[in-house]
């Protein structure tokens, strides 16, 4: 299962002289993936060299590094973490070593992976948002279903026939709440619309 890091952490080492460190924190979105890079650079750093992964969307940047030695390692450490909705920034202050393109590939990938090993992580579950009418006299079991399957309502609007719910629940359950609304109302409440979000 996907996992997101519960808080934002931070990793160091020294290797041939120059420092590297790793910043990572999950995002709710690609914009504040940005935010947070742009928060963390350290202007008089050597390097700022960063990557995100946000669901199918992602990015990376070498910041001066020889093309592909640094942004890419960091996307490949948060992808083999199994990471998703992070940002990780490696700040590299020059140590007067080169480390060639290999060693620059190791040392960020590795700074990354390292960081990511180390961060309490917080499972993502999928969720769908699903939509249902009814009557008001299976409101009460309606309800008893949605709380006993995690689902947030969001919204509730009554009208001269009962009324309509949207709730997010996690995808996993939405087929047993569907029997149990089915079994509990006679088939009564009518599901018009469901998605995944994700």
């Amino acid at each position: 299962m996907p996992a997101t890091l519960a808080t934002a952490v931070t990793h160091s080492q020294e290797i041939k002289h120059s420092r590297f460190t790793a910043q990572a924190a999950p995002i709710d979105d690609p914009a504040a993936a940005l935010a947070f890079v742009s928060a963390v650079a350290v202007p008089e750093a050597t390097h700022n060299c960063w990557a995100y992964r946000h669901g199918a969307e992602y990015r990376s940047s070498d910041d001066g590094e020889p093309a592909g030695t640094a942004g890419r390692p960091i996307l490949a450490a948060i992808d083999g973490q199994g990471l998703d909705r992070i940002v990780v920034v490696v700040t590299r202050w020059y140590g007067g070593v080169k480390l060639g393109a290999g060693g620059l590939v190791r040392a960020y990938g590795g700074t990354a992976a390292e960081c990511l090993r180390l961060a309490p992580r917080l499972p993502l579950t999928e969720m769908a948002t699903l939509q249902l009418r009814c009557g008001f006299e299976d409101l009460g079991a309606v309800h008893l279903a949605l709380a006993q399957h995690q689902a947030l309502k969001e919204q509730e609007q009554f009208d001269a026939d009962g009324a309509v719910l949207r709730a997010t629940l996690p995808s996993a359950r939405l087929d047993a709440l569907k029997i149990q609304l089915r079994d509990a109302t006679r088939n009564r409440v009518h599901v018009f619309s469901e998605s995944s979000p994700e």
